[in-house]
């Protein structure tokens, strides 16, 4: 296809995330990509600052990769998960069980960050069901949270300032809270714990478990916040018997510069939800994990069993891309890495810092967030960051970047200068 016929035909029958059938926004076909950088039909390059919504930490046609999936296919791509079992997802649920926090033990499959949060929601009603508690089925969430699209997991997003209003009526009614108003690497005080703490005790009965997006909350608007804040959740969490639930599909593997976000205080979680650059974004693969306490309790309770199966659940093509992606991880000088980024993050979009559209610049770990006064017009500002030579998508007031951990200091430093000169000359929608 032409590059013209290609665009032309999108535009007429595809439907792109969270945009309109045929929307006049600027579509961009890529040909290729290569380490971090995405070359499109027109010949034009562009550095990738988003790694693909986060997932392609080794950028992208890594041929340690490729040979893993190519030596996989040649045994086999697809294979039931029922009554079966294969060599790459048993080593990928041994290294997980291996390298998150303890006492997490068993490992569920699932095919997306979605799906894991449905299963962890599901995990935590069979729980208190099998336990004789079958009125806690409501589930407890932060302000600004984001936990993906599907229904149970609209349910625990934001049901105000999220995007998932229209269906308010139909979703299950949760307890929500405000956001954590202290800043990461500032304490929590009894009055920052207080609408948490609150919320837990007059409504323990009732709720199963709380879940939220350790130390960042992602899409619900690239929030940093304090561990002490995490650290006191886990202990409420105990004091009232509810089940924590850490949503560690953005911040999992080395993103906020710790292996998992839930590091930086020191707790785990009673379920655990992984996904996006768990493959290194070659396949879509999510992981559920929990405790011995949680899954013994399931498996020993009413049906005997957990009432959850995706059909391409522990994909080996998958499973064998994690395992592979895990490899390159913990090969590399990823901590170095990262507090690398994030020194370059900070000085390239300090700038930012002195425009009066600008409220606020904050970066952590592999983390660089520019916050808008406004909203930016995604219809202008997407076009010039192409003709800048770099791709960048913002949502709503956020100009983000979230780079490869591959990403040189040269090219981060291009893709940082492209945020500050489109800011600077970009005037709210």
């Amino acid at each position: 296809m032409q590059q013209e016929q290609l665009t032309a035909l999108d535009r007429e029958i595809v439907w792109h995330p969270y945009s309109a059938i045929g929307a006049d926004l600027p579509i961009y076909a890529v040909e290729s990509a290569q380490g971090v950088r995405l070359r499109l039909c027109d010949g034009r390059e562009l550095i990738d600052g988003m790694s693909s919504w986060w997932c392609a930490i080794h950028g992208y046609n890594h041929p340690q990769m490729n040979t893993a999936l190519q030596r996989q296919m040649a045994s086999m791509s697809h294979v039931m998960f029922g009554g079966l079992t294969h060599q790459p997802a048993v080593e990928l649920a041994e290294k997980l069980v291996a390298i998150t926090p303890e006492p997490l033990h068993s490992v569920f499959f699932a095919d997306s960050g979605s799906v894991s949060v449905e299963v962890a929601m599901k995990m935590a009603i069979q729980y208190w069901h099998a336990k004789g508690k079958r009125e806690k089925q409501r589930f407890l969430a932060l302000r600004h949270g984001y936990h993906g699209d599907t229904f149970g997991a609209m349910s625990v997003c934001d049901p105000i300032t999220g995007m998932h209003s229209l269906f308010s009526e139909t979703l299950a009614q949760q307890f929500f809270v405000e956001s954590p108003a202290c800043r990461f690497g500032k304490p929590c005080t009894a009055e920052d714990i207080a609408p948490l703490a609150d919320s837990l005790e007059q409504n323990h009965e009732k709720i199963a478990a709380l879940i939220l997006e350790p130390i960042v909350q992602g899409a619900g608007g690239m929030r940093f916040y304090s561990a002490d804040y995490l650290r006191q959740a886990r202990a409420l969490c105990d004091k009232y018997g509810v089940l924590l639930i850490l949503d560690e599909i953005a911040t999992g593997f080395g993103r906020t510069g710790k292996l998992f976000a839930c590091e930086h205080a020191g707790i785990s979680p009673d379920i655990l939800c992984l996904g996006k650059s768990l493959t290194g974004g070659y396949m879509t693969l999510a992981a559920t994990l929990t405790t011995r306490e949680v899954s013994r309790t399931i498996s020993q309770g009413d049906p005997g069993l957990f009432m959850h199966g995706p059909t391409f659940m522990a994909n080996p093509l998958a499973c064998s891309a994690a395992l592979a992606s895990l490899q390159l991880l913990f090969e590399s000088p990823w901590q170095e890495n990262i507090a690398r980024l994030q020194q370059g993050l900070e000085q390239g979009l300090a700038p930012c810092r002195n425009f009066k559209h600008v409220a606020e610049v904050r970066v952590l770990g592999a983390i660089g967030v520019v916050e808008m006064k406004e909203p930016v017009n995604m219809k202008e500002i997407q076009s010039r960051f192409v003709e800048a030579g770099v791709w960048v998508r913002p949502f709503g007031k956020l100009v983000y970047l979230m780079p490869p951990f591959i990403m040189e200091q040269e090219d981060l430093a291009t893709l940082t200068r492209a945020v500050v000169e489109v800011v600077r000359s970009t005037s709210p929608s």
